[in-house]
């Protein structure tokens, strides 16, 4: 894919014109995720630009020439992405280059969108979106326990089961295992409506959308059928021994800390298992500790053992989702600050009764 820039000094409202030329629609098209005029809107309230587009280029306007070069290396990133992912950009792929200039990461996507997780041949291949996303792929490569901690949207699921597909594929593993803990599917399991299956299915649905982003439904389905992927509550791994299998315990946070030694000891000889969860939501009662911090306090000094933490910062689904996360840790850090400050507060008054007395 080709694309050049020409300068022309025009006059559109006093400011300066640089033009960006693509060799093809199609070429505009795949670098723009199909989405050109959505997408050149996004790039307008990022940027505070104004962009025009006629034919096969797109008119950058600003009275800034320090900005018009800004946007300028953006669309070159733009173009050099869309060559990396095979000459097609997809909108998830479009709205990381566009964060990463946003953030100042952009001098790291070259080498994110280099490490490629291959998965179901009719599938797209995985790249990890932050440097915290591809150290979390690299430790997994090279480690037989991955923890993966941190907030929602972060990756730490979706990543884990894409290396388990890619390495079943690969015929590194007979058998992927996926379980997360359902307290409801527990003791309380009699009284839900439905069988077995369909009792414990709300809890490890989630499991199951991450797998067809992978495979296709029927490759999915196939291996399901063959038990070469199985998907089950962590209570259901009690009592066994797991070998040759690439495992992924889910919503970590929610295990007790005997729950997490029973699943760590469940792992056999030639089998990896990375767990994954968010220290701030779990469901646990107040009186229970979570088996994941746990584990973190116990095993972070065990050789072949690594803990990789994500932030805020490495959230992907979606921009808003990233300032949600945002809104609320700063919220909790300021009523946890108006907390101190009352508690202050009350011992001044009780320190000064005190004195009166």
């Amino acid at each position: 894919m080709n694309s050049s820039t020409e300068n022309n000094i025009d006059n559109l409202d006093n400011n300066k014109i640089e033009k960006f030329y693509f060799n093809s629609q199609d070429a505009m098209n795949s670098a723009f995720a199909g989405n050109i005029v959505k997408n050149l809107q996004r790039i307008e309230a990022q940027f505070g630009v104004k962009i025009s587009s006629r034919h096969l280029w797109i008119g950058i306007h600003a009275d800034n020439e320090t900005i018009i070069t800004e946007v300028k290396r953006f669309f070159e990133s733009l173009v050099e992405s869309c060559v990396m992912r095979n000459g097609v950009l997809d909108q998830a792929d479009f709205e990381y280059v566009l964060s990463s200039f946003r953030n100042r990461r952009d001098e790291q996507i070259k080498e994110l969108f280099s490490f490629k997780v291959p998965v179901s041949p009719r599938k797209r291949d995985l790249v990890p979106r932050t440097k915290a996303q591809l150290e979390y792929l690299e430790a997994i490569q090279s480690n037989d326990i991955v923890f993966g901690i941190g907030p929602a949207g972060t990756g730490k699921t979706y990543l884990a089961m894409a290396m388990a597909v890619s390495e079943l594929l690969k015929g590194n593993y007979t058998r992927i295992i996926l379980t997360r803990p359902a307290k409801e599917a527990g003791e309380n399991l009699g009284f839900l409506p439905g069988n077995l299956e369909e009792k414990i299915m709300p809890y490890l649905r989630p499991l199951y959308d991450a797998l067809y982003d992978m495979l296709t439904f029927e490759e999915a389905q196939a291996l399901i059928e063959k038990n070469v992927i199985e998907v089950a509550p962590l209570a259901f791994m009690r009592g066994r021994t797991l070998n040759n299998a690439f495992i992924i315990l889910d919503e970590a946070q929610n295990t007790t800390e005997e729950q997490m030694l029973m699943f760590l000891t469940r792992l056999g000889f030639d089998s990896q298992c990375v767990v994954t969860g968010d220290p701030s939501q779990t469901d646990l009662p107040r009186n229970c500790r979570s088996g994941l911090l746990h584990a973190k306090r116990v095993l972070n000094n065990i050789d072949d053992i690594k803990f990789c933490s994500f932030k805020s910062t490495d959230v992907v689904r979606h921009s808003l989702v990233e300032r949600i996360v945002n809104a609320y840790e700063m919220f909790n850090k300021y009523r946890l600050d108006d907390i101190k400050e009352i508690k202050s507060q009350q011992n001044k008054e009780e320190n000064a009764k005190n004195n009166n007395d």
